[in-house]
């Protein structure tokens, strides 16, 4: 098990940029991938981008694709989302977790994070 703490969110423009950070409890971070959800108010949740444990390979969805940018830093035990050229549409609850294989599923992730809120203005 390991605990996992989003920040960064917060309130922004259409256009603007956020850039949120997962922090991860374990000594063993490189164990797990990492990967990106998120909540909006009239939506179920889903998937937004995963890392790999070293970060070699990356996948996101058609949604964020050339807009975020995910990123890991196994050293610090955390895991990044540069979020560029904000929509609406992004405003949500973003989510990070942990899982042993690398998937687009939310169902292969065991452990999560309590969320942060991302809010985009328009």
């Amino acid at each position: 098990q390991v605990q996992l703490v989003e920040s960064g969110g917060g309130l922004v423009q259409t256009g603007g940029s956020l850039r949120l950070s997962c922090a991860a409890s374990t000594r063993t971070f490189s164990n797990y991938n990492m990967g990106w959800f998120r909540q909006g108010p009239e939506n179920e949740r889903e998937f937004v981008t995963t890392i790999s444990r070293f970060g070699g390979t990356t996948a996101y969805a058609d949604s964020v694709k050339g807009r975020f940018t995910v990123s890991r830093d196994n050293a610090k035990a955390t895991m990044y989302l540069q979020m560029n050229s904000l929509k609406p549409e992004d405003t949500a609850v973003y989510y990070c977790a942990a899982a042993t294989v690398f998937s687009r599923d939310m169902g292969k992730y065991e452990d999560w994070g309590q969320g942060t809120q991302v809010t985009v203005s328009s």
